[in-house]
């Protein structure tokens, strides 16, 4: 049989699940995983304008077709063979029974092929979990391609056990993360996702984990050891959004409340004991396991900070006119796509879309949604930290630690750790030159400029 006759099978599988048959770029992606090609490789090869991560994300949705249709776990690396194991199968009738297209079939007695074939674990179909109740769905995702594919580096090729994703409040993290997984759903056993605004707790996530996967496990004393025996045993990944819930307020970044101290042991162990899986926390401030194993080759994690947008496509769609000037109102509110949405609504509601007309007011406009989610973070800062955020607001210039060390009242270790807790929320941009010069955001500055005017109230 040749690779026509080969994607005529496949055709057919796909139409009876979906009722659609292959198009082109299906047909071309299939005969090249059959000749044992790369996603890059594949790209290349249909040219277009495709890249090897947009050929993935079609394969992978093949794979889930293809699988749901043969009922086995079809991937990449066992793609080929499979449906020549299928084909050859007594259960399809086709003129040629004896399939032998894939050019890396694991090759054994033709007479025997099929005993040779079944003791396979990868032939046996993959029992999987996914609990994305608490994700987000995302509905528009522009400019996240060099973030999304250093996540996948490292959620899939390097298997990082923990990754932190953090940033300020409305500049993506969550829905960056959520496309990550939409991308790599099916490389999973386990999927689960927690938002610890909802259910804080750690023992309750860990009960929640182990009664929906191993409903059999009811050792309430050692649950931890039962769910590090599940992170062994199948490959899980398991996202913690909203990480700032559990910690304190009103004091240097990544410090637990009493109650949730259990999460530093239980992050440090994902760090250090061998496993298969991965836990990605999203929050607006790092977690100190980050910190403190950071750069430590004993304790493979990732951290990835996350910026605001520079594409203009986020602004489409809403009722913006200017488009020229739309590059400057994104730089203006620093890439942020909640900020973004909120004052392109403004824009159109007071402006009637004009961009332009908007950007010749004086200064930036601080909407009551944006003030909300400063004010939260401002209070949520140590009395040092707002020290240091307010002497930074009355400059549009970035200062050096020995000038913020002259004009505020502050310990050299107090100032130092300040600076480091800014930073680690976001807050606090390190500018170096001959020495470090620090800058707040524009956006928290101009926050700052607002509420010490007494525009909103917030400060005494």
């Amino acid at each position: 049989m040749d690779i026509a006759e080969l994607l005529q099978f496949v055709d057919r599988l796909v139409e009876k699940q979906t009722g659609e048959h292959l198009d082109d770029l299906q047909k071309s992606i299939a005969q090249g995983l059959c000749e044992g090609k790369s996603y890059k490789d594949i790209a290349e090869d249909i040219g277009n304008g495709y890249n090897e991560n947009y050929i993935g994300d079609v394969s992978r949705q093949l794979f889930k077709i293809l699988s749901k249709s043969l009922n086995e776990d079809i991937k990449k690396s066992n793609f080929c063979w499979t449906l020549e194991r299928a084909i050859n199968s007594q259960i399809f009738s086709f003129n040629n029974n004896n399939l032998t297209w894939c050019p890396y079939y694991p090759r054994g007695n033709p007479g025997r092929q099929e005993e040779a074939i079944a003791p396979s674990e990868t032939t046996r179909t993959r029992t999987q979990y996914h609990d994305l109740t608490l994700a987000p769905k995302v509905r528009k995702f522009c400019d996240r391609t060099t973030e999304l594919d250093t996540l996948s580096r490292w959620l899939i090729d390097e298997k990082i056990p923990l990754i932190s994703v953090i940033g300020t409040a409305g500049i993506g993290k969550t829905t960056l993360v959520k496309k990550l997984i939409d991308r790599h759903l099916d490389d999973f056993d386990v999927v689960i996702w927690k938002n610890l605004k909802i259910s804080p707790q750690l023992n309750k996530i860990v009960a929640d984990t182990l009664t929906k996967i191993v409903p059999d496990a009811h050792r309430e004393d050692d649950q931890i050891n039962d769910l590090m025996a599940l992170l062994s045993e199948k490959r899980c990944l398991i996202v913690i959004d909203d990480l700032q819930e559990i910690f304190v307020g009103g004091q240097f970044a990544g410090r637990y409340q009493t109650r949730h101290k259990n999460y530093h042991q239980f992050l440090r162990a994902i760090a250090q004991i061998e496993h298969q899986s991965s836990i990605i926390l999203i929050g607006r401030e790092q977690s100190p396991e980050m910190l403190s194993s950071s750069g430590n080759d004993l304790y493979p994690i990732k951290s990835l900070a996350v910026g605001g947008l520079e594409s203009v496509e986020i602004l489409e769609n809403l009722g913006l006119t200017d488009r020229d000037n739309w590059a400057d109102l994104i730089q203006l509110y620093e890439g942020n796509p909640v900020y973004l949405q909120d004052i392109s609504a403004l824009i159109t509601n007071i402006f009637l879309g004009k961009v332009s007309e908007f950007l010749a007011e004086d200064g930036m406009i601080i909407t009551e949604l944006m003030h909300g989610q400063l004010r939260e973070s401002f209070e949520g800062l140590s009395s040092v930290e707002q020290a240091i955020a307010l002497e930074l607001s009355k400059s549009n210039h970035p200062i050096s630690r020995s000038q913020l060390r002259t004009q505020l009242s502050l310990s050299s270790t107090d100032l130092i750790n300040g600076l480091q807790s800014l930073q680690r929320r976001c807050l606090l941009k390190a500018i170096k030159q001959d020495q470090a010069f620090f800058q707040i955001s524009s956006i928290f500055r101009e926050y700052l400029i607002t509420i010490k005017n007494g525009n909103f109230g917030d400060l005494n």
